[in-house]
């Protein structure tokens, strides 16, 4: 199934924004960017990097920039997504019955291109490893559970010791390496359970 047809079943399962999202797909699709569905919406890429992308929401209909923060925004269209982790993604924020200016939204996409065209963008930093020595002496103990768990990415690696590290009692962390060695056998990340939802 291609893209375009995916985003077309996309938009046509919507009950509340279809017309909206009909319009702002003409303003996107009329640039050079390309359209793909990712994480259940649709996302414009340039260069195979995500540009844009929209979603429908109860009250709200969100355009989401994924380089925001470089946007000149002269109308104040622009929030900040997430105050704690997004720090370069921008949201536009339509409510329902509000007029919306294709112009000044193409405008906008058209900035963003020429942004990723210029290579402005903000990379997210590296986080540090964290270490739990009470991860670490279990790990020492058990040779298949120390084997599995090399074979993680780093960034799962990191996410079991910061679950152990946030427990501020000691039976805390040693239940929660209880919990965790299945998982880290099986070759899972903490939060795997959770990416496809």
């Amino acid at each position: 199934m291609s893209s375009n047809i995916k985003v077309d079943n996309f938009i046509k399962k919507q009950e509340k924004w279809q017309a909206e999202m009909i319009a702002i797909r003409k303003v996107f699709n009329s640039t050079e960017l390309t359209e793909d569905l990712k994480w259940g919406a649709p996302i414009y890429t340039f260069q195979n990097k995500n540009i844009v992308g929209m979603v429908g929401f109860k009250k709200h209909l969100g355009i989401w920039f994924h380089q925001g923060v470089f946007l000149k925004d002269p109308y104040n269209k622009l929030v900040l997504a997430e105050k704690s982790t997004a720090k370069a993604l921008r949201h536009w924020k339509i409510l329902e019955g509000e007029t919306i200016n294709y112009n000044v939204l193409k405008a906008y996409v058209l900035e963003a291109i020429e942004n990723q065209k210029a290579g402005i963008e903000l990379k997210p930093k590296k986080k540090e490893a964290v270490n739990s020595s009470y991860l670490n002496n279990e790990l020492l103990k058990n040779s298949a559970l120390s084997t599995a768990f090399k074979l993680l990415s780093p960034g799962k690696r990191n996410e079991y010791m910061e679950h152990i590290l946030m427990a501020k009692q000691e039976a805390t962390k040693l239940r929660r390496i209880k919990k965790i060695i299945p998982l880290i056998l099986d070759g899972k990340g903490l939060n795997d359970k959770y990416k496809n939802c």
